[in-house]
């Protein structure tokens, strides 16, 4: 099964999946309104903005698993994100990340391993997980790793499809 074939909600509650973004570089990240690491929006957002047009785009997945820190509704959630940091990247429904309800999604995303080699579970909020044009998963960037740090930007330009 390719991740383009997971049923996946949108934030606004319709159904989606990753198969809308077939052809783009995608960042998906598990985000949290109320992390210590929430100021990584601002990055995230500043990468959709100076990559958009050249075929990339982040996916927000909201989750509540790690200390409570996205306990929000899906309005409460687009509400903070588009006040407080402008967010226009799509988001998607609440969801597990890690644990016996991890979502499919996730199940195959935690297979691939960090740089240090390490795969398994979510480590804390702000992971991240970069797609190539052809849905396969190219990289993983732990919850520390910067939005715009050199690792991330420089992996992200390799696999641009523009």
């Amino acid at each position: 099964m390719s991740l383009y074939d997971l049923p996946l909600q949108s934030l606004s509650g319709g159904a989606t999946s990753l198969a809308e973004y077939k052809g783009q570089t995608v960042l998906v990240v598990n985000v949290a309104s109320k992390c210590g690491l929430t100021p990584q929006y601002e990055g995230l957002e500043n990468l959709q903005k100076r990559y958009a047009a050249r075929g990339f785009t982040v996916l927000g997945v909201p989750c509540n698993q790690f200390g409570g820190q996205e306990p929000g509704t899906a309005e409460e959630i687009e509400t903070f994100c588009s006040t407080t940091y402008g967010v226009t990247f799509p988001m998607l429904a609440k969801l597990d990340v890690n644990g016996d309800d991890r979502h499919p999604l996730y199940a195959e995303l935690t297979l691939t391993p960090d740089a240090a080699g390490e795969a398994g579970d979510i480590q804390w909020n702000f992971e991240k997980f970069l797609l190539t044009p052809d849905g396969t998963v190219a990289a993983r960037f732990r919850p520390r790793t910067e939005p715009e740090s050199d690792e991330v930007v420089e992996a992200i330009e390799r696999l641009l499809p523009n």
